[in-house]
């Protein structure tokens, strides 16, 4: 009798145990174990993250770290890390956490414009997607790619079309460049490749123009019009005489790219360059920023008017004077330049 009561008291013993064991492990794996307010937050994994990097960025997420380490490991989670960008909801527990770090690489939107130059670009597309900009710049120059696709060094940054777009956080440089090149084909539409025949453009000679044009105004409304005197300048043979042209091409010679330039002086305007359109006819070799859309569609849309001048507007900022003649322009210029000397810009 006595040894059936503690064969009894050890099968409930057992039981409670078993319980309490149950109810560990459930709770370590589906307990709720976020440590956050927001409805979601967002974590990057990436290529060469360790075991340890990775709990080391999920460790502010989450209340209990252990118990999440405990069943990543027994789910071999550390063996096969995936890099990407990962949503986790709050109130997910750990079961939740590592399903989603497995299987659930979320896109992100990435945005790009006015850039410069191609190490500009990658510059910033480096900070927003986990890719070297280094590898990415090399790969946006190769040669051999560009010449491929109808593309030099000078008009590389023709490629790119300013806008945003969705893309995996952990996609390669090569495939960034792919998605690039697939973009450009999707914008330059049949309807648009005819307006660049009909105005007498290619389309890298339309984005290169429409890059003077962004950096003349920054009014959307008025960029048709500045096309349109630039396109006259063309049309007649003239020089296209653009100052943004020749900040560009004292940037280039000088190698300074973080010059701020904020006047440009008579004796620029002699600077022997390429890039300087007022020594040189034509468009310049390449564009000397990446335009907006706005700037590439008034191109191709330019006005049509009787205008080769024009000067920034002292009354209206933001917006310029426009003229038929010479001697009307020089005296918008004057205009502009007293006012100019009277607020003391010098550079």
């Amino acid at each position: 009798m006595y040894i059936k009561k503690i064969l009894l008291l050890i099968v409930a013993l057992s039981v409670v145990i078993g319980g309490f064991f149950s109810y560990y492990v459930y709770n370590q794996v589906f307990g709720a174990n976020t440590n956050f307010e927001t409805d979601t937050v967002a974590i990057n994994i990436s290529k060469n993250d360790s075991p340890q990097v990775v709990l080391n960025k999920i460790t502010p997420l989450i209340k209990d770290v252990n118990s999440f380490d405990w069943l990543a490991k027994k789910k071999a989670y550390y063996s096969y890390i995936k890099p990407g960008h990962y949503i986790i909801k709050k109130g997910s527990n750990n079961n939740d956490i590592i399903t989603i770090l497995r299987s659930r690489n979320t896109p992100i939107k990435i945005s790009f414009n006015n850039q410069e130059r191609l190490e500009n670009l990658a510059g910033r597309i480096a900070q927003q997607m986990d890719v070297d900009s280094l590898e990415l710049l090399n790969v946006m120059k190769d040669n051999k790619f560009l010449k491929a696709n109808n593309f030099t060094s000078t008009t590389a940054l023709s490629m790119y079309i300013p806008n945003s777009y969705e893309f995996f956080w952990n996609t390669t440089a090569i495939g960034f460049r792919t998605r690039m090149l697939k973009e450009y084909h999707n914008f330059w539409t049949n309807k648009r490749k005819e307006k660049a025949s009909k105005v007498g453009l290619k389309p890298n000679e339309v984005y290169t123009l429409a890059s003077i044009v962004h950096k003349e105004t920054v009014k959307a409304d008025e960029r048709p019009r500045v096309a349109g005197v630039y396109m006259n300048r063309l049309v007649r043979g003239m020089k296209l005489d653009a100052d943004p042209t020749v900040i560009f091409a004292l940037k280039k010679h000088t190698n300074d790219w973080e010059r701020v330039i904020k006047r440009v002086l008579f004796k620029d305007l002699t600077l022997k360059h390429p890039y300087n359109t007022y020594q040189n006819r034509g468009l310049p070799p390449g564009p000397i920023t990446m335009p907006d859309i706005s700037a590439i569609d008034a191109v191709l849309n330019y006005e049509k008017h009787d205008y080769y001048y024009f000067v920034a507007d002292v009354q209206k900022i933001g917006y310029h004077n426009f003229a038929s003649s010479l001697a009307q322009h020089n005296r918008n210029s004057k205009m502009y330049h007293n006012w100019v000397n009277k607020k003391g810009i010098l550079r």
